[in-house]
């Protein structure tokens, strides 16, 4: 693409968590609560039932009452975006479907993990889930969780799809990005899937980020976003300086593990993980906590 393309989703979407109560279900007030939360504090949008909203750990029945929660607290604020893939096609297909029913702006699919398809498993396994549905949708590569990188090439042939808009990026190599970006056509939309990348990839013309960070500095990194997409070079770099401590400390173990740690500290209780992940421990809490710290003192 040689110019940077309208964000289709919003520049800022904050991959959010889900809140559990002292029994494991749901708290769907806190949910709630949080979305509004979030539409106040610098999201344009939120993606519902993704890694970060601990997805392998909820059912079905709870992605689509999440899906439509979330609908119904801040649909006429932000958009919506439905964490909707898995690594069975037909599973995903159907959630993409449940999903639109409720309501959402678009889907997110991210990709299959475990079984290591090939490229050409991939290419047909995004195109079904994006026609099962009049959405646009996001696609999601991040080969750390997944063992298998969506090459570039098959990027540019899943763009050609009238309802693939966007990636989320999350592959970690600058390199990689610059060569994707330069290869999709114009007007398809690349966002940073890693809140420690997004100030380089948007300088390449990435539109924003997926976040997670954003529920704890929203406001402060929806400042960084455009100051970078305006060329702002200086305010970019000093945005995401004072950013840095946090983003570090929320990923020293397994998200959404330090953030739910975080929360707790700076909002209100989102209830512990759900196994096999568990609370965070004590030593990224006191990381957490004097970022949190050193954010309040700027």
């Amino acid at each position: 693409m040689e110019s940077r393309p309208e964000a289709p989703f919003g520049q800022v979407l904050t991959a959010v968590i889900t809140p559990f109560g002292d029994d494991g279900s749901i708290d769907y007030g806190t949910f709630w609560r949080l979305t509004r939360f979030l539409a106040n504090h610098g999201s344009d949008g939120i993606v519902v039932g993704g890694t970060t909203g601990e997805s392998p750990t909820l059912s079905k029945v709870e992605k689509v009452a999440l899906f439509k929660a979330a609908v119904d607290a801040v649909g006429d604020q932000m958009t919506v975006i439905a964490g909707a893939g898995t690594y069975n096609t037909r599973e995903s297909v159907e959630l993409a479907q449940r999903a639109a029913d409720s309501g959402v702006n678009g889907v997110m699919a991210v990709t299959p993990y475990y079984s290591k398809p090939p490229q050409e498993g991939l290419f047909r396994h995004f195109t079904a889930i994006a026609d099962a549905t009049e959405l646009p949708m996001m696609v999601y590569n991040i080969p750390s969780r997944t063992c298998r990188l969506i090459e570039i090439e098959t990027l540019v042939r899943l763009a050609d799809h009238s309802r693939i808009v966007a990636v989320k990026d999350a592959v970690d190599d600058l390199d990689f990005t610059r060569r994707e970006i330069e290869a999709l056509p114009d007007g398809f939309a690349v966002y940073s899937g890693s809140d420690s990348m997004t100030r380089e990839i948007v300088r390449m013309n990435g539109v924003g980020v997926v976040s997670v960070a954003a529920h704890l500095a929203g406001e402060k990194i929806k400042a960084m976003v455009e100051a970078a997409t305006w060329g702002n070079d200086e305010e970019a770099d000093h945005l995401n300086g004072l950013l840095g401590p946090l983003i570090a400390a929320l990923f020293l173990e397994p998200n959404p593990m330090p953030l739910k740690a975080g929360l707790g500290m700076a909002w209100d209780p989102v209830g512990d993980p759900r196994l096999p992940l568990i609370p965070a421990s004590d030593d990224t809490r006191n990381a957490l906590e004097s970022a949190l710290a050193g954010l309040r003192e700027t």
